[in-house]
C-alpha cells in the first residue's frame, strides 16, 4: 500500500485506495480530480476566513471603551482589515484569475 502525504499537516491519504474507489465510469482524469481536490482546500481556507472575520467583529461589539481595551480594539480592527484584504485576494487570485501568472 502506497500512502503518501497530500499536504503539509493533513492525515496521508492511501492512493491506491483512492483510485479503487473511484467510480469506473468517472471521467475525470488524476488532474482534474487533484484541482478539484485543490480547490476545495482553498474553499476551507475561505471559510476559516470568514469565521475568524466574523469572530473579530464580534468581539469590536463586546469591547467596551476601557483604556486596557483600547489596544484589543485597535487590533481587531486591524485584524478584521487585514483578513477582509485576504479574503479578498485570495477569492480574485483564485476564481477570477486569469492565465497570466501574479506575481506578488
Amino acid at each position: 500500500m502506497t500512502v503518501a502525504p497530500d499536504t503539509v499537516g493533513t492525515a496521508p491519504i492511501d492512493r491506491k485506495a483512492t483510485d479503487m474507489t473511484r467510480a469506473a465510469h468517472d471521467p475525470r482524469s488524476d488532474e482534474q480530480i487533484r484541482q478539484e481536490q485543490a480547490m476545495g482546500d482553498v474553499s476551507d481556507v475561505l471559510t476559516n476566513i470568514e469565521y475568524a472575520i466574523a469572530r473579530a467583529k464580534k468581539g469590536l461589539k463586546r469591547l467596551g471603551d476601557s483604556p486596557e481595551e483600547h489596544n484589543a480594539r485597535l487590533a481587531l480592527t486591524k485584524a478584521v482589515d487585514e483578513l477582509q484584504a485576504t479574503r479578498k485576494r485570495l477569492q480574485q487570485d483564485t476564481y477570477f484569475a486569469g492565465p497570466e501568472l501574479r506575481l506578488i
